[in-house]
């Protein structure tokens, strides 16, 4: 009897169980539908992430311009041959050579000047004989003037005539120094020191118009660099300059000349970067220069905001009701852990600040205001 008992008891025990967790499931199904609901809504913007957020900000940039441009010969001299019909015997130098002022560069064939000052040379000897000749007749009659031995036309004919001779003389010496001066300029010689940046001439060539040679002066060599309007006002003469070449390589050059005008049509202006000799510069190439003085005002945002995806930069704005929307952006110059905006969100805007935060457009956010005090200095 007592074991009959135990099993009513057990039994009933189970059966209690049941009963209760069918009650539970009831109970659960009606709170889905109806009180349970309105909890979770009202639960929710406690389950909202918070997410820093940071404004966008006007700031002074210090040493963020930075400008492209072409190397340029500070100075070229164009060398080419004053003489014309004549051939070109040697060439002494090559492009890429330095040379020194008046270096040889090119030989010219001076057989056919030779030829002429000899002959002028023989007419120059005639010419001073009959001066001569007339000098010392004009001199016999000298002392006869008023004597009666001859006339006075012919004392006048006589000294007339030795007169005549010096100049006729004087006129050959001219001729023989002209050809003598061809002579020297048979060679032609280099007007200043530097680099030859470009050679023409060939062995063969008849000489006459036209550039042999171009020679930087000094083989000195400048950046000439494109400046927008607004931001010529940010650097002065003298200031120092960064230029990056296209191998990475760094040079400090020095602000030497900045334009008094401004292109219509594009809005810049140019600045003349003067660089130290060096053979990695070469006229023509390309090269970035970043003045370290230089300092404007500029929409920014820190760098930590900007994310980066196949469609290029953005940052997060976050707008009404605190839901976020993704808003390219074209990014500028960095300075001091900020990144200039140039194209993007208005100052004031608010911007998430971490572009790491798993934040995606559309999504509603718990935003937590972060301001800062780094110096862009």
């Amino acid at each position: 009897m007592t074991r009959s008992v135990l099993l009513t008891a057990r039994t009933s025990a189970v059966f209690l169980a049941l009963a209760l967790s069918a009650f539970g499931l009831s109970a659960c199904g009606k709170g889905s539908s109806g009180k349970t609901k309105i909890e979770g809504a009202a639960a929710a913007p406690a389950d909202m992430r918070s997410v820093r957020v940071i404004k966008v900000e006007s700031r002074e940039l210090t040493g963020g311009l930075v400008a492209s441009g072409v190397l340029v010969s500070r100075e070229e001299a164009a060398v080419g041959s004053e003489l014309a019909g004549f051939r070109v015997a040697r060439v002494l130098v090559e492009e890429g050579a330095v040379v020194a002022a008046g270096q040889p560069l090119v030989q010219l064939d001076d057989t056919l000047i030779q030829a002429q000052i000899a002959q002028q040379t023989a007419l120059v000897a005639q010419q001073a004989v009959a001066a001569r000749q007339s000098q010392l007749q004009a001199d016999r009659v000298v002392g006869l003037q008023g004597q009666g031995v001859v006339s006075e036309e012919q004392l006048q004919q006589r000294q007339f005539q030795a007169e005549s001779s010096r100049a006729a003389l004087a006129a050959q010496n001219a001729i023989l120094n002209d050809f003598k001066t061809r002579q020297a300029r048979m060679t032609i010689r280099a007007p200043v020191g530097g680099r030859v940046l470009e050679r023409t001439v060939r062995p063969g060539d008849i000489s006459g118009g036209g550039t042999y040679f171009r020679i930087a002066r000094d083989n000195l060599v400048e950046l000439d660099a494109e400046v927008p309007e607004r931001s010529l006002s940010t650097v002065q003469v003298g200031d120092g300059a960064e230029v990056t070449l296209p191998s990475g390589k760094t040079v400090q050059g020095k602000v030497r000349l900045i334009s008094p005008r401004i292109d219509a049509q594009s809005r810049l202006g140019r600045i003349r970067v003067l660089l130290p000799v060096s053979n990695d510069l070469r006229p023509g190439g390309y090269a970035q220069a970043a003045f370290n003085s230089a300092t404007r005002k500029a929409t920014v945002v820190p760098e930590a905001a900007i994310r980066f995806d196949a469609e290029g930069a953005s940052v997060m704005v976050v707008g009404e009701g605190n839901r976020v929307q993704q808003v390219k952006i074209k990014a500028g110059q960095r300075s001091g852990g900020y990144v200039e905006l140039l194209e993007g969100p208005p100052v004031g805007a608010t911007v998430v600040k971490g572009a790491g935060a798993f934040v995606m457009s559309g999504d509603v956010i718990k935003p937590y205001v972060e301001t800062t005090t780094v110096s862009l200095r």
